[in-house]
């Protein structure tokens, strides 16, 4: 978002990034429990997907080789 001048010092570049960090971090905010609900139910439902689709190609491999 922010470009960072290429001529600053260690020093100025590490105030920078704590300026930019402390922004960040003053912006975000606990999620409720039903955002957390659904964050977990859809990743959970990415696991088994993925899960899912990792055994099939197993189940293939197998039965083709």
């Amino acid at each position: 978002m922010f470009e960072q001048p290429q001529d600053l010092t260690w020093k100025q570049k590490l105030a920078h990034f704590y300026k930019e960090c402390k922004r960040v971090l003053s912006v975000t905010r606990k999620p409720d429990q039903k955002e957390y609900t659904t964050i977990v139910k859809i990743s959970g439902a990415g696991i088994l997907l993925i899960g899912f689709i990792g055994f099939v190609i197993y189940a293939i491999k197998e039965l083709l080789f």
